[in-house]
Order: structure tokens, then C-alpha cells, then sequence
């Protein structure tokens, strides 16, 4: 069902359209533009406050520049909705993150607006930066602008690109979205100083009077920007009783503006666009502008709240008939605590998602003893390793997609130095709705082929505990990698015990077929079997929790006793559980006919978890199909 835009926005399809209407409309624009969006969030789910926070800015934006000649790059992408919807995909808004419709996130090939695709954070300014190079190398005197929160901007990234911008000579702007915000609250001193400059009375006194000197720039001549650039550098040296941040970096700094007034805005970023050289404007803005209770109430939560009562802002949550099984995040959550306060040597750690890692249950009960370091994967990491030097047992909660970027600090910082950190992996496997930039495709890979780590994956909320525990008392690196959701335990708070390092389990004896597994996706394989067991096929079912070590005394009565055998993980075939298996057996003198199953060396684009494993062919049914056709190969030989 398409929702119906106000009678403004109805008639935009591209900015082409949006620059008809006088100036005097873009209010209004705005106002039906933040409605679609609650409209359409309401009824269909989405992140939400981040692109009400935008609103204005991006009306303004796509009014002042020659998009998409002129190249507009986003940071993350959550902010990107109005953007989406003024470039063409108002009538397919409805699809947004739903299987096979259109991303969450900007995307290259969805269409020529989203001039680079984001997902990860602070990757705006370096990217954008290379396409201001660019086009100067190519004599093109395009815009370049890079839209970047106060929340990506904590990533180091975002220094390293505005380190070089300050030295390019480049035609870059770097919009400085400040709604103190990421999805968690920010943290770190960079916050404080956004908030010094954002708050102080004096400067933003005598900023509009600086405003109104640039204005005039053209009817002084050429020498008035060297004037001004000096008059404007002592005024914020002088109220802020410090050197500037950005202009240390050699970034002409202008602001704090209000970001959402668009009238403003429209002449701010004309101006701009004369002036030459890398910039950057510091916009404030509120997430969830524009609605009340995304504006007042919990950021967090509304940052993508699901579908919600628009008039009343109630949020609908499905009430359970029974006993319901509890996320993988929050048995990590409580079951961290329980193991801190047994044991005073653990810690935590995690990158800007205290609340979607359940790192935030720690952080109130042993608030000295948890730590969010901003968006900053690295750091996260051999902070842990530093951590670990002083006998300290540091719990390293990173989402599967995002320790990618932390690959380095993992192999030089933890693994070959040996250390005893514990990196928790969440949202592992497929993400869902977020799409391919979201899912955590390929940590069993890039994990098992370094020296020192265990690499393992529970099964359930039970195992989960257990190899927290085990992670607790094993002298060296450690992970554990879990999905994002629901486990299959509603009485889930079992007894900690240690689990020996690189022990699987027989989950079901059986003939014929033998099924191992790793991880949650091992219960689809539960459910597999037990429709065969009501066709008459009896197949033997393992879950061998770790993938470094492999139990190899099970895999000897494996391949001592079936030559037929399934692998399944929820993670890339390519260098994954399955590849671990096939080369073990291999090295040890076996030949089986191995099928495995798993996400295939291809982008798999957004939908429910469930929805992609089917495409990817290993729900219930998908194994209960190959393992039928290996069978019946079986019953012919």
C-alpha cells in the first residue's frame, strides 16, 4: 500500500522538480516531506529519527546543488529517507527494506543520486574527498559534499580524511550534522567540544555579523577573503579560547547554524558554494524533529522504533502467548554481569552500541567497569589488548560487520601477542533488513585463518553462557559469534560450566547422512530432521560449536562412519565452517561426498533473516532437501 504525499511533494519526483517551486515553498515542502516520512515509518518500520533530523537540511541541499552531477555522499545512511524520496523513489517508498525492494541505505546501483553506497560509519569525508580529487585532476568544477553526523565524526576515519582535505585544495563541504547522537547518546571529549562551540553565547553573537560580511564578498573584491578569514579566525580563537579544531586542520569552519531552517540554509550553502577550498559547516538539528515523541522521547529507542500509532506514538510490540525465548544480546548482557561479578578481573567494551549489544546492562550495574569508546572499532580492540596486558579478562562486544574494520588490531594487537580478550561477536550472519552492508557474511573466514584464536558459535542461550564462561578462564584470544534475534530457550539461565576447547556435541544419532552445524543455524537442522523422521530418513545431526579448534575426534567417527555429509552455516562459503571441514578431511585421508550450505560468494541483498536463508538455501527445508537428495544418491550406490 503507497502512502499518499501532501500536494507539494506529490508533484517532486527529482530535484529538477523540487527547484520550481519559489523559495517561499519550501517550508511547506518540508512539513509534507517529515509527514511522508512518519507516514510511511509508521506503517512499514524503518530508522526514523536521524532522517526527521534532516529534513531540512536535505530539501535544502538538493535545492542549492546541480545533484546529481554534483556529488552528495551521506555518512551511514540512516538520515537518507528525505534523500530517497526527492530523488525518485517516492512511489517505491513503501518497499523500503522489505525483500526485493529498496534499501535502507544509499546505494550506487539503486540509483545516480546515491553517488557512493554507506552502511559503516565516517566513510563520507574520505570518499567524498576523493571525488572533490578528482574532478579537480579532471579540470570539473562540481560540488562535493559530505554529510556526516556528530556520532560518525568520533570514528578515526573521519580525522583521517579531514587531515588530508585540509592539505587537497579540494572543492569539498563537510556538513557537520551536531544532534549529539549516534544511535546511543555520544560520548568522548569531542562531544564536549561540538557542545562548547554549540552553546557558547558570545560566538554565536557575533557569528551572524561574520555571516553577514561573507555575504558581501563579491562587492569588496578578492582581498575581503583574506580580511574576513582573519577577522572570523580571531573572533573563534577568542570566544572559544582555543584553537579550532577544524581550522587547525586547515578547514575553513562555519557555524553553528540552525538546521532546521531551511530559509537560512538555502543561503548559507549558496554562499558556500563560492568560496573555495575544503570547508565545513556545523549544522545543529534534533533527532526526531517534528514529531513529538521521537523529538522528546527516547532517542534510542527511535532511532528505528518498528511500526508505531502515529497520532498517539504508541509503539506496537507483539504481545507473546507463551513463555517467548530471550534475544542472544541480552543473555550476553545479563549473563556478563553475572560472570563480573564472580570474577573481578572481567570487563567491557563496545564501540557506540552499549544498548543494541546489551553492553548498557553492565554499564549501569558496574558503570567503572564498562566502557563505550565511541564509533571506533579499533580502538575498542586494542584498548581491550591493553586491557588484557594488566590481567584484566576484557569482554570485546563488536557486531560482526563492524569488526571487519577492527581486522588489523585483532591479529597484531590480540592474536599475536597472545592476549586473553574475549571478542563477542553480535549480529552475526544475516543482519536482515539492513542489508549486505549489515551482515556479518565473513568473520568465521577471516577469523579461523589467524594463529592463537578460537574461533566458536553457540547453538542456543545455553551454550552462549557457557562459552562466555569458558572465554572467562581461557588463557588467549577468544571469540564467540551469535545472530541478531531471538534464541529457542525461554528458560534460558542455566548453570554455568566450562566447555572444553574445541569439543562439539552429537545433537542426534543417525545413518546415512550426517548434518554438522555451527552456531544458531543448527536448530533449523533440529527442525530439518524431524520432518525426514516422518519420511522415514534418519540422519545423524552435530553441533560442533567451535570452528578453531575442530573436534577432531568427532569428525574421525564422522567421516569413519558417513560418506555422505552436510555442512551449514549461517556465514560465506568461501573460507567458512564447511571449507574448515572439507580441508580436515582432506588431510586425513577421507573422501565423502560433502554438499555445504551457506551464504554463496555473491552480495545477498536485505529481507528477514528467514527470507535469506531460504534464497540462500539453508532454512529447515533446504536442508531437509539436501540432505533427501544425498540419500537417495545413498539408496542407489
Amino acid at each position: 500500500m503507497q502512502i499518499t504525499p501532501g500536494p507539494l511533494l506529490a508533484q517532486i519526483d527529482t530535484p529538477k522538480d523540487l527547484k520550481k517551486f519559489p523559495k517561499d515553498k519550501l517550508v511547506q515542502i518540508c512539513e509534507e516531506l517529515r509527514q511522508f516520512i512518519v507516514d510511511n515509518v509508521s506503517v512499514y518500520g524503518g530508522h526514523f529519527g536521524a532522517s526527521l533530523g534532516v529534513v531540512e537540511l536535505t530539501v535544502a541541499l538538493h535545492y542549492v546543488l546541480n545533484t546529481p552531477a554534483d556529488q552528495l555522499v551521506w555518512d551511514v545512511g540512516h538520515q537518507a529517507y528525505g534523500h530517497k524520496i526527492l530523488t525518485g523513489r517516492k512511489k517505491d517508498f513503501h518497499t523500503n527494506r522489505v525483500y526485493g525492494g529498496i534499501s535502507g541505505f544509499p546505494k550506487r546501483k539503486e540509483s545516480e543520486y546515491d553517488t557512493f553506497g554507506v552502511g559503516h560509519s565516517s566513510t563520507s569525508i574520505s570518499a567524498a574527498l576523493g571525488m572533490a580529487v578528482a574532478s579537480k585532476y579532471k579540470g570539473s568544477k562540481i560540488q562535493h559534499v559530505a554529510v556526516i553526523g556528530d556520532g560518525s565524526m568520533t570514528g578515526g576515519m573521519a580525522f583521517e580524511a579531514m587531515n588530508h582535505a585540509g592539505v587537497s585544495d579540494s572543492n569539498l563541504l563537510i556538513i557537520l550534522n551536531d544532534n549529539c547522537m549516534s544511535i546511543d547518546p555520544n560520548v568522548g571529549a569531542l562531544k564536549d567540544y561540538l557542545t562548547d562551540i554549540t552553546t557558547s553565547h558570545t560566538y554565536n553573537k557575533v557569528k551572524d555579523e561574520v555571516w553577514k560580511m561573507l555575504g558581501k564578498l563579491s562587492k569588496f573584491g578578492s582581498s575581503a577573503q583574506e580580511v574576513i578569514s582573519k577577522v572570523e579566525g580571531a573572533i573563534k580563537s577568542a570566544v572559544l579560547k582555543q584553537s579550532n579544531l577544524f581550522e587547525s586542520l586547515n578547514l575553513r569552519y562555519f557555524g553553528p547554524v540552525d538546521g532546521h531552517d531551511v530559509d537560512h540554509l538555502v543561503e548559507i550553502l549558496r554562499d558556500l558554494k563560492d568560496i573555495p577550498g575544503p570547508k565545513i559547516l556545523h549544522c545543529i538539528t534534533v533527532k526526531g524533529k517534528g514529531y513529538e515523541p521521537a523529538e522528546k522521547g527516547n532517542k534510542t529507542t527511535w532511532h528505528a522504533p518498528g511500526t508505531f500509532d502515529k497520532v498517539t506514538g504508541e509503539i506496537f510490540k507483539k504481545v507473546p502467548t507463551s513463555p517467548q525465548a530471550p534475544k542472544y544480546q541480552d543473555v550476553f548482557g545479563h549473563t556478563l554481569v553475572e560472570l563480573a561479578e564472580r570474577d573481578s578481573r572481567i570487563m567491557g567494551v563496545t564501540p557506540a552500541m552499549p544498548s543494541g549489544s546489551s553492553m548498557n546492562i553492565m554499564m549501569k550495574a558496574m558503570p567503572e567497569r564498562a566502557f563505550d569508546v565511541g564509533i571506533a572499532e579499533q580502538h575498542a580492540v586494542t584498548f581491550s589488548a591493553g586491557l588484557a596486558t594488566q590481567g584484566l579478562v576484557p569482554f570485546c562486544n563488536i557486531y560482526s560487520t563492524f569488526m571487519q574494520r577492527a581486522y588489523d588490531q585483532v591479529v597484531h594487537d590480540v592474536c599475536l601477542q597472545n592476549l586473553p580478550v574475549v571478542l563477542c561477536l553480535d549480529r552475526a550472519g544475516f543482519a536482515g533488513a539492513d542489508g549486505p552492508t549489515h551482515h556479518g557474511a565473513y568473520d568465521i573466514a577471516y577469523f579461523r585463518c589467524v594463529p592463537n584464536l578460537v574461533v566458536s558459535a553457540p547453538m542456543n542461550e545455553e551454550e552462549l553462557r557457557n562459552l562466555m564462561y569458558t572465554g572467562s578462564i581461557y588463557n588467549g584470544p577468544f571469540s564467540i559469534r551469535y545472530p541478531r534475534g531471538a534464541g529457542v530457550m525461554p528458560e534460558w539461565k542455566t548453570p554455568l560450566r566450562e566447555i572444553p576447547v574445541g569439543q562439539g556435541r552429537i545433537v542426534r544419532e543417525g545413518e546415512d547422512v550426517a548434518i554438522l552445524t555451527i552456531g544458531h543455524i543448527g536448530n533449523y537442522a533440529v527442525d530439518a530432521c524431524n520432518v525426514l523422521a516422518k519420511e522415514g530418513l534418519n540422519p545423524a545431526h552435530y553441533d560442533m560449536r567451535f570452528v578453531k579448534p575442530l573436534d577432531e575426534e568427532l569428525l574421525h567417527e564422522v567421516f569413519g562412519k558417513f560418506k555422505k555429509v552436510v555442512t551449514v552455516e549461517d556465514g560465506c562459503l568461501m573460507g567458512g565452517f564447511g571449507s574448515a571441514v572439507l580441508e580436515w578431511m582432506m588431510d586425513n585421508g577421507y573422501s565423502a561426498q560433502v554438499k555445504r550450505l551457506g551464504i554463496p560468494d555473491e552480495v545477498i541483498e536485505h529481507g528477514e533473516q528467514l527470507e535469506l536463508h531460504r534464497e540462500c538455501g539453508f532454512d529447515p527445508e533446504g536442508i531437509a532437501a539436501t540432505v533427501r537428495s544425498l540419500s537417495e544418491v545413498a539408496r542407489t550406490i
